[in-house]
């Protein structure tokens, strides 16, 4: 993986909005070439490729310090969904229920892999820390994500199926998994010189993921219903959670008496939330639901702020020392 997401992407992003918004639907019918099948087999090759870039002696070896890995695990998939929660009866039943599932999403979702290692080499943190909690997070989530919306999907939608689901999860997203760190020690050394190809491979199944869920959305008319207002609201709601988050952390480390560098990652590792994991989530667990494009904004703008905020802070560190 790159050391960040690139301006490109980011850009791309937006582009994918406004294409859905202007052109929507495209190659989402049943003919020969199909988005939702493109996007299907995308979603196994990226979950099949994070498997295989798993070392499975380096994430034995990074169990030691146990204190840590479970206050980035704990706040990952248990303080992040608990600020969220307490607002469901608020929002439960108007115009906000959706905004208020982006963001509950958005809570549930496991840690990013190469933004949170390369922030925390750049500020001095534990960088075996760093690798191992990332690579774990991602593993939970493939659990912990779908258990956590599971428990509100079906009031969303009265089509939800989750044996569909459960189904998809474990030929999508396990099995490859399992695959591919079955067949780390055989392919690692050919996948090595690759993984510029495989990040630009995993950007380009989001960007079509992001423009399936906006397509459905516009097509089924859930933005004609959102205001300006509510969507400035929701980009204050995601800066504040960041920093909740952050300041917790910071207190969390200092309350465990952690060093220097324990406490960098847990900041950096702690606050992260993965787009890659999101997205492709997203692709499984909303399938047929027409306000996933909506479910999906919190992660785009935390993810877009995350890199910029944590970034800064990371090369203040670094010219600090």
């Amino acid at each position: 993986m790159k050391k960040h997401l690139p301006d490109w992407f980011i850009t791309g992003l937006l582009l994918m909005i406004v294409f859905a918004w202007v052109k929507p639907g495209i190659a989402m019918g049943q003919g020969l070439l199909n988005l939702g099948l493109i996007i299907d087999i995308g979603v196994v090759l990226i979950f099949f490729f994070y498997g295989l870039k798993l070392d499975p002696g380096k994430l034995k070896a990074g169990m030691s310090n146990w204190r840590m890995h479970a206050a980035i695990q704990l706040t990952t998939f248990l303080v992040f969904p608990m600020l969220i929660l307490p607002f469901y009866p608020i929002m439960k039943g108007t115009n906000l229920e959706l905004f208020w599932m982006g963001m509950f999403f958005l809570a549930a979702l496991p840690s990013t892999v190469s933004s949170s290692v390369v922030m925390v080499s750049i500020a001095g943190g534990n960088i075996p820390g760093a690798i191992f909690n990332a690579s774990i997070s991602g593993i939970i989530g493939i659990l912990v994500t779908p258990f956590w919306m599971g428990l509100f999907l079906s009031a969303q939608s009265a089509g939800f199926d989750f044996s569909n689901v459960l189904i998809q999860l474990i030929t999508q997203i396990i099995v490859p998994v399992i695959a591919g760190l079955l067949l780390h020690r055989f392919l690692i050394h050919w996948l090595l010189p690759h993984l510029p190809k495989l990040a630009a491979f995993d950007k380009i199944i989001i960007l079509l993921i992001v423009y399936e869920s906006f397509s459905k959305s516009f097509m089924a008319g859930i933005f004609s219903e959102v205001s300006w207002a509510a969507l400035a609201g929701l980009c204050v709601a995601v800066v504040v959670l960041f920093f909740l988050i952050l300041n917790f952390t910071g207190f969390l480390a200092q309350k465990m008496h952690f060093n220097k560098e324990d406490r960098i990652t847990l900041q950096f590792a702690g606050t992260k939330k993965s787009l890659v994991h999101g997205s492709v989530f997203a692709s499984v667990l909303f399938t047929g639901i027409s306000g996933a494009g909506i479910w999906l904004l919190p992660i785009m703008i935390y993810h877009s702020f995350q890199l910029f905020y944590i970034s800064l802070i990371a090369r203040r560190m670094q010219a600090a020392d």
